[in-house]
């Protein structure tokens, strides 16, 4: 029903920053907890951050610190900002949206930090 679309991954330098955008299909901030999971080769996937509505979150100690989550209701858009990245970053990036009984994924973007 729902449909995610993540962008804004890339090729960056250690140290430096990247946003990454979900875009849903419809209004979804009020209805569901969003999360960002990364999975990188080889590994599993990781939750690194949720945020429910209300404005709540939580980081994964990987990440706390460098990554913030916020959210754009109006345009059904939840964004990670990335900051100081580091190569042990480097994974594919996913949207995720869960509600009762259902659950939402995006098709990821790809991050790649170079040392």
């Amino acid at each position: 029903q729902v449909q995610l679309v993540e962008s804004g991954g890339g090729l960056v330098q250690a140290g430096g920053s990247l946003r990454l955008s979900c875009v849903a299909s419809e209004r979804i901030f009020t209805f569901y907890k969003m999360d960002w999971y990364r999975q990188a080769p080889g590994k599993q996937r990781e939750l690194i951050v949720t945020i429910i509505s209300g404005g709540n979150t939580i980081y994964a100690d990987s990440v706390k610190g460098r990554f913030t989550i916020f959210a754009d209701d109006a345009r059904n858009t939840i964004y990670l900002q990335m900051n100081s990245l580091k190569p042990e970053d480097t994974a594919d990036y996913y949207c995720h949206a869960a509600g009762l009984g259902v659950d939402y994924w995006g098709k990821g973007t790809l991050v790649t930090v170079s040392s």
